[in-house]
């Protein structure tokens, strides 16, 4: 069975939540499986109801004028004894009748059941979905199998994985033998990814053959979505995402409007890529002017590179001989677009805001971060010559921009030289801000309170 980390906030608010909650992300990515196994698992009573299969039942709940009219309807369709204060109710598809999240705060204040929701990122259902009343509902966003999950699917040991993170944190070479295995691992996860369907079938089969069937059906279900946004907005959806792959190929992996069309500006298809970042299929790593604090500021959406929500599907447009050859470590095969697609899922599951960082005078950093309050950049290599970074020291030797720390992930082991951490490719697993254990802050205005009478 997958363990997803996903499921830690969903069975916390099953344990004591009172507001809704809304699981949502991509198609495919397991919420649905995830919030039915939860419900089991802990033996909870409850109703699941879904938007797409039973389409009908848009119709029957918009009816309803107020939240007791809807419980009624909702306990006919039930068709069983609905438990007040013990049953849950489950609406999957929610994206499909969006006007049932504006309710959530009526139903949660009428208090008879808690509602659990699943919807997928269809692009500008988005923000309806995401309109609801303040403290009425909380949403976690999924993703793919980061590569943690992943390694845990595929049999690497909690004590392995612990070991790994304590490495890290303390900047220990990591055991040669240890090392050589989870570099396999990890070339095993830029073919099968991080989406279920693939990691399951691979697990149960060991047949990449299988799981490139799950990645075509997937990439299929996609472009179904696609079709129906394209013919409605005039999008260019399709024609973005099957240029992806020839654009992270290149050396300069900044996706170039041209490839879609000549001549056109980012104005005309701005709208396009917001689309397709919110509905979860790609992730925009954007540009800033200066690798400086706050980044955001120096951010410029113009320029960005687009990688895809899951490296397996990147690679599913790759040949069968070319799988096989990644797998292998062949040296012809160019993976620098596999592993950077990797690093930029692994910073989005973590919530990282990613940049990246291109000058004609210094060079082009592939990403930077904020990393405990300071900029910091991370080059991916995934050759031998990963010592050489002339970017990244032309950086370093900037004094404006005051970087402390720079991160160099490959293939290579943990080492320490000078500013600059060499890290292996697969503990970009590890990379997260240090959370705070006091953020509790008390304002001293002594001497500021009232003058008195006597002035």
């Amino acid at each position: 069975m997958i363990e997803r980390s996903a499921k830690s906030a969903v069975k916390e608010w099953l344990s004591n939540g009172k507001d809704a909650f809304l699981l949502t992300g991509a198609r495919q990515i397991g919420k649905t499986y995830l919030i039915r196994q939860c419900l089991k698992e802990n033996e909870y009573p409850y109703l699941e109801l879904n938007f797409i299969e039973q389409p009908e039942l848009i119709e029957i709940f918009s009816g309803a004028k107020n939240a007791k009219e809807l419980l009624m309807r909702l306990s006919l369709v039930a068709g069983k004894t609905l438990e007040k204060g013990k049953t849950i109710i489950f609406l999957d598809e929610i994206q499909e009748f969006k006007d049932i999240v504006t309710r959530i705060k009526f139903l949660v204040e009428e208090g008879s059941f808690r509602y659990i929701m699943s919807g997928s990122l269809l692009g500008v259902e988005l923000n309806d979905l995401r309109s609801a009343p303040v403290g009425y509902m909380r949403i976690y966003d999924m993703y793919p199998l980061g590569f943690k999950e992943f390694a845990r699917a595929v049999g690497v040991g909690t004590d392995i994985l612990e070991l790994l993170e304590n490495n890290f944190k303390n900047r220990i070479p990591i055991d040669d033998y240890v090392h050589t295995k989870m570099l396999d691992v990890f070339y095993l996860y830029l073919i099968i990814g991080g989406m279920p369907e693939a990691v399951d079938t691979y697990v149960k089969t060991n047949d990449l053959a299988k799981v490139a069937q799950v990645h075509e059906k997937i990439i299929r279900l996609y472009k179904k979505d696609f079709s129906k946004y394209e013919v409605r907005y005039k999008l260019k959806l399709r024609e973005i995402y099957d240029a992806m792959p020839g654009q992270l190929d290149q050396k300069n992996k900044r996706f170039q409007l041209n490839s879609i069309e000549k001549g056109i500006s980012y104005d005309r298809v701005a709208n396009d890529f917001l689309w397709l970042k919110d509905a979860g299929v790609v992730i925009p790593v954007y540009n800033v002017s200066e690798p400086k604090l706050p980044l955001v500021i120096n951010e410029n959406r113009n320029l960005f590179k687009l990688f895809f929500s899951d490296v397996g599907l990147l690679t599913s447009c790759y040949s069968n001989q070319v799988k096989i050859s990644i797998l292998n470590k062949d040296r012809s095969i160019n993976n620098g677009a596999l592993f950077e697609n990797v690093v930029a899922q692994e910073l989005l599951t973590k919530g990282h805001r990613e940049y990246y960082f291109n000058s004609k005078k210094q060079g082009e950093l592939d990403f930077v971060v904020e990393l405990d309050g300071k900029a910091v950049p991370l080059e991916i290599k995934s050759g031998k010559d990963y010592k050489r970074h002339s970017a990244l020291n032309n950086v370093l030797k900037n004094a404006d921009y005051n970087i402390s720390e720079a991160y160099i992930f490959s293939e290579g082991n943990i080492e320490v030289n000078d500013k600059r951490v060499y890290m292996p490719i697969y503990m970009i697993m590890f990379l997260d801000n240090t959370k705070l254990d006091n953020t509790i802050y008390r304002l001293d205005i002594a001497g500021l309170g009232s003058l008195g009478s006597g002035l």
